[in-house]
């Protein structure tokens, strides 16, 4: 069986489709979302509303969960480590509908799935916190403290934007899928996760796609929030993960 795996969208749009126009290309009989579908991007409230369209396993992001649950005390948590995403996230709460946060909200924080014997685990950041970091070239040790008593054969991630995987000590794989619509690497691409699962053994591809930035980033330029002209050149140079 082969399945993909997909994070990180943030509101983009041109990114998602280009992905999913990859994907034609295999024969994927199941897609797994594992959140952030759409803050400080492009098309917020219509990233979600094609998502909640779609016949996939999708789990709440970090950024979801900041939309779903917005306040005050939301906001200047964010504010106080990245004052141009806060207002992102202001304004994603005004153009996003109630439904759509609705949505959001109840989304599941992560999801077990077994495939062929394999027990696969889908959380967004770490099994411990949804906004916890698994990077490229973390120190042995620490992952297997994060993934120690993790009762899965294979787990997804995303969060960081960045694309790696592990396997621990305990044969734990773990695999970070990037990001769709926000990459944080040298040659920022959408980048996604093709995983062939085979009588319980797994071969992972991470994909990297071109996608028409130009448009996604005149898009997000022209939102209403200080900072958006910032936050849209991130696409094309991502010098730093947040502003």
């Amino acid at each position: 069986m082969k399945i993909a795996v997909l994070s990180d969208i943030h509101g983009n749009m041109f990114a998602l489709r280009a992905v999913l126009e990859d994907m034609k290309q295999f024969n994927i009989e199941r897609i797994f979302c594992l959140g952030d579908l759409a803050m400080a991007g492009p098309e917020p409230n219509k990233t979600i509303d094609y998502v909640r369209t779609q016949d996939w396993t999708v789990i709440q992001g970090n950024t979801d969960e900041m939309i779903a649950c917005y306040s005050d005390d939301v906001y200047n948590a964010v504010k106080a480590g990245a004052s141009i995403m806060a207002n992102a996230l202001e304004q994603d709460v005004k153009e996003i509908s109630d439904e759509n946060k609705k949505y959001l909200k109840n989304l599941p924080i992560n999801k077990s799935v077994e495939i062929e014997g394999l027990k696969i685990l889908l959380v967004h950041g770490s099994p411990r916190r949804n906004n916890e970091n698994i990077f490229p070239n973390m120190d042995m040790d620490i992952i297997d403290d994060i993934f120690n008593e993790v009762d899965a054969d294979v787990v997804f991630c995303g969060h960081t934007h960045m694309p790696c995987g592990y396997q621990t000590n305990s044969k734990v794989t773990i695999v970070n899928d990037g990001s769709v619509g926000r990459p944080f690497t040298e040659n920022p691409k959408a980048c996604y996760v093709i995983a062939n699962i085979n009588n319980g053994n797994i071969e992972i591809e991470h994909r990297m796609i071109d996608y028409d930035k130009t448009s996604a980033v005149a898009m997000l330029e022209k939102r209403q929030f200080e900072g958006a002209e910032k936050l849209a050149q991130m696409l094309i140079n991502p010098e730093k993960r947040h502003m």
